[in-house]
């Protein structure tokens, strides 16, 4: 009996099915898309991309990481490219947009292969073979950098902020790197730093210039009683973790009063309670309450008569920086407060930023966790300057861990596409043609600095390489600000060597990835939209690529 021709159906009624090489060449199209929606951020000379979401907020930024993410993607391939930004961000801070570019260039350059019926595997193995050796390159390229070497650790800072808020680069580069000096810990000649010490609080108004250090913490609260203190100098900081009010019955409780003494007793019992709890803070020295929790209005009367300052309602985190700061412990028992508990700090104070009170907790004697205050002319300006500080602080911080860099400005991407062709023709075979269109999507950064800085992209690169076949021209890269060829260690353009690697491990990661993915299968359910035959959901359409 003859077989039947008819099709199994194993999915549900509705599920859209894309196969092969119509598979592939949609996700290529979406990770093209999603690169080029950042490649021209690229860069001192990048361009900013203004993103208006549902409510009408609006961000205007060149960073990679918040581009992507304020972005509405929809695609599930745009959302995996979007994660190798934010990838890149939780770990080196800076590099996000150079990690998004060399993910699309990777799949771009497959696309010419898979043109040419080289198996999607081939290409994986080339990729790999050509990410281990370029890291390898990269590390062999790399220079040292000393903790001590404050003028190459400022330098690593204004690289990472240039195009961002480059009006003060100078002036915040040096904030930057007084910060992570400040917080740095030493642990047998190794060096630790948790960019979580470094407390940013932005305020609108001012200029960029007058964002500043604060050597202790800021906290974004006001001194809870008119009648206390707005400055107190010399002062002992107790850290309270309990609130000073009083507590309600954790049972259900019946309490009957028959009488206006009784009623009397019971309040003057309150008063006592209140004023017990004073008494254990004034005993022990303290001239400044910082509280977890809340200050009843009678506490903060007493503690008004005693001159003390008080702040309630102090988040954990910041709780936890002013330990750090002002070396004071937080107490969980008022009872067992004790001068030895107490912080210290040369000034706390109530000042007023762009018509908000904040405590200032300032001279504080070796801090382990600091705040930086950044100003700017207009809320978006603010936000854009805290996006460079803090590229700036974990790029820094990144390059002092590690204790290598590498030169900028596109050279070190150069220097490593240049060996990979030398290594392609060593390995042959189909291999060679994947090695080969990795060293080329690497071109594609200083590609792209090039078009920025308005140079002809073509002669940029081809000079790039003929300098870099030279053994002098390891550090020939893009000086966007002159649109010429130079030397970017002597123009002091330094970036941390893990910036680079992760980006392009990152990138090869996810392109490989994609690359194996040969069959979409999108199911629907009522409500929910239906990922189209042509395999692009509703809202990819939105981002205007």
């Amino acid at each position: 009996m003859a077989e039947s021709q008819q099709p199994v159906v194993f999915l549900s009624e509705g599920t859209k099915r894309t196969r092969g090489k119509d598979a592939q060449r949609i996700n290529i199209l979406i990770a093209k898309a999603v690169a080029n929606a950042v490649k021209s951020t690229l860069g001192p000379k990048g361009m900013d991309k203004m993103i208006v979401d549902e409510l009408g907020d609006v961000t205007i930024s060149n960073d990679g990481a918040t581009i992507l993410d304020e972005i509405s993607i929809e695609h599930p391939i745009g959302k995996i490219m979007s994660e190798v930004a934010k990838t890149q961000d939780d770990e080196v801070g800076d590099g996000t947009t150079t990690a998004v570019v060399i993910a699309g260039g990777l799949l771009k350059e497959a696309e010419g292969l898979l043109d040419n019926d080289i198996h999607p595997s081939v290409i994986v193995k080339g990729y790999r073979m050509a990410s281990k050796k370029a890291i390898e390159y990269a590390k062999k390229a790399a220079e040292e950098v000393k903790f001590s070497d404050k003028k190459a650790l400022k330098n690593i800072a204004m690289t990472a902020m240039t195009g961002k808020a480059a009006e003060s680069t100078d002036q915040l580069s040096d904030i930057v790197v007084e910060a992570l000096t400040q917080i740095a810990d030493e642990d047998n000649g190794k060096i630790d730093i948790d960019v979580d010490n470094v407390k940013v609080e932005k305020k609108q108004g001012a200029s960029l210039g007058e964002s500043e250090l604060i050597q202790g913490i800021v906290i974004d609260k006001e001194v809870v009683h008119g009648g206390m203190p707005k400055k107190v100098e010399n002062a002992k900081i107790s850290l309270v973790d309990a609130a000073l009010e009083i507590k309600s019955t954790e049972t259900d409780a019946k309490i009957e009063i028959t009488s206006p003494e009784q009623m009397q007793a019971f309040l003057d019992q309150e008063e006592a309670m209140l004023k017990k709890m004073v008494d254990s803070i004034k005993k022990a020295g303290a001239n400044v309450v910082v509280c977890q929790k809340g200050i009843d209005d009678l506490a903060q009367h007493f503690l008004a008569k005693e001159g003390i300052l008080a702040v309630r309602r102090v988040k954990k985190s910041d709780m936890d920086a002013l330990v750090r700061a002002t070396g004071g412990k937080v107490a969980t028992r008022l009872e067992s407060l004790s001068e030895k508990d107490l912080g210290n700090a040369k000034t706390v104070q109530e000042k007023k930023i762009a018509g908000d009170a904040m405590v200032f907790i300032e001279g504080c004697k070796n801090p382990k966790s600091v705040s930086l205050i950044i100003r700017g002319g207009s809320e978006h300006v603010v936000d854009e300057a805290e996006r460079a500080m803090h590229d700036a602080v974990m790029a820094t911080a990144t390059a002092i861990k590690d204790g290598k860099v590498v030169s900028g400005g596109g050279s070190i991407e150069i220097e490593i596409a240049t060996h990979l062709r030398d290594y392609a023709k060593s390995i042959g075979g189909r291999e060679q043609l994947a090695i080969e269109g990795f060293a080329a999507t690497l071109e594609e950064i200083p590609r792209t600095l090039a078009e920025t800085a308005g140079m002809n992209p073509l002669d940029t690169i081809v000079e790039l390489r003929s300098k870099h076949n030279e053994k002098s021209g390891k550090d020939i890269g893009v000086d966007v600000m002159k649109a010429k060829l130079s030397d970017m260690r002597a123009l002091n353009v330094i970036e941390p060597l893990s910036v680079k690697t992760q980006a392009i491990t990152s990138g090869a990661e996810v392109a490989e990835m994609i690359l194996r993915i040969d069959d979409i299968i999108a199911g629907s359910s009522k409500g929910k939209a239906e990922m189209p035959p042509g395999g692009m959901p509703p809202g990819m359409g939105g981002m205007g690529m």
